[in-house]
């Protein structure tokens, strides 16, 4: 608690659009790690098991997948469970699908970029009111200026660009790390459903290399 009112009485009047944009890139860079330790599976034994051509029951296969929180399990799951339809429809549920985590994925990633630009001109309004207070504390005394005089409204200034500058790059960069990794993941999703729907065509997947890339 004294904590935040020592950071409240440096950081002045942008002390708590600055809290703000901090406890909110917190929350969503948090949520966003949590979402990808319980999607981000490991390689999955069973793609080795279509490649090599070996029998597999769709029924059995799909429950066991869909029990996993994996992505790419639950997505080949889905794709499963439309076995008996025609390639063509299974393509645009596979499609429609993929739209729909890359909408999950992605949420989130704007708002942080948002704070990401805005932090650190937070930070210079804070540095720009901290001088003009430091310049009107200087103009109201007649004698010789003090250090002391001098310190209050330069710490201010210097305070709130350091707080905005602190908040931008985990904020931007765990944005743009995030992205990434949903793009990475989006592409392995799609290339792994692809081979699945031909595996349920009849056509079975060409080589190792595709089925784990």
């Amino acid at each position: 608690m004294a904590f935040i009112q020592h950071s409240i009485a440096q950081l002045g009047p942008m002390a708590w659009p600055l809290f703000i944009c901090l406890s909110l890139s917190l929350i969503i860079l948090l949520e966003r790690t949590v979402l990808v330790l319980f999607t981000s599976g490991r390689r999955a034994p069973w793609l080795k098991r279509l490649e090599c051509r070996q029998p597999l029951q769709i029924d059995v296969l799909q429950q066991q997948l869909a029990s996993h929180s994996s992505l790419l399990c639950q997505g080949a799951a889905m794709l499963l469970s439309h076995a008996q339809q025609e390639k063509s429809l299974r393509e645009e549920i596979a499609q429609v699908w993929l739209q729909k985590q890359r909408r999950r994925l992605s949420s989130g990633l704007r708002l942080l970029m948002v704070i990401g630009i805005i932090s650190p001109m937070l930070g210079l309004l804070g540095t720009v009111l901290g001088l003009i207070d430091m310049f009107a504390a200087i103009g109201s005394v007649d004698g010789p200026v003090s250090p002391a005089l001098l310190a209050s409204g330069l710490g201010q200034a210097m305070y709130t660009t350091a707080a905005g500058l602190c908040i931008a790059l985990p904020a931007i960069g765990g944005a743009h790390l995030l992205n990434l990794w949903a793009e990475r993941q989006l592409a392995k999703m799609e290339h792994v459903l692809n081979h699945l729907n031909l595996w349920l065509a009849g056509i079975a997947p060409r080589s190792q290399q595709e089925m784990q890339a």
